[in-house]
């Protein structure tokens, strides 16, 4: 569930990203284009709109965020994930909604299915191999361990035969 604002900046916070990594501005800002196209086309459900009446209206410490909170209570979303919990702070947020941090959020939904987590990360390893170096099952869980500190979820995926 996103707000097209949400991918808006999610744009912008990608090609930056790839600015940083060494890319050019204009190929950082196609690919993320392309990231963000590619969304909206797998997820073509998932984008909220009727969200602007809310804006304004939890009084969140970042005025900026509102736009997160709005979707979330209009899509019935149960929460936000984020890194960012000063700004989502529990005592503000609607009762029904909680910011939970993405490495508790990946490790709370492969342990839902992980056998189907499994399979996932195989079909995301066959994937791999499309820009030149294929990454490997194993190599795949490395990095969401060490870069995105998700050692919980990728603990129950090794477990999984």
């Amino acid at each position: 569930m996103w707000s097209a604002v949400i991918l808006d900046e999610l744009e912008y916070h990608e090609a930056a990203k790839l600015i940083k990594r060494g890319e050019k501005v204009d190929q950082a800002t196609e690919r993320a284009q392309r990231l963000i196209a590619q969304m909206r086309t797998a997820f073509n459900d998932a984008e909220v709109h009727g969200w602007e009446g809310l804006e304004g209206t939890y009084g969140l410490p970042d005025p900026d965020d509102e736009h997160v909170v709005a979707a979330a209570v209009v899509a019935g979303a149960g929460a936000i994930i984020t890194f960012n919990f000063r700004d989502f702070p529990p005592s503000i947020l609607p009762a029904d909604v909680r910011a939970i941090a993405p490495a508790d959020f990946a490790a709370s939904t492969v342990s839902l299915d992980p056998v189907r987590a499994r399979v996932a990360l195989g079909a995301i390893a066959a994937r791999s191999g499309r820009r030149g170096t294929r990454l490997t099952e194993d190599e795949i869980l490395d990095i969401l361990a060490a870069r995105y500190g998700m050692a919980r979820a990728v603990d129950i995926i090794r477990q999984t035969p």
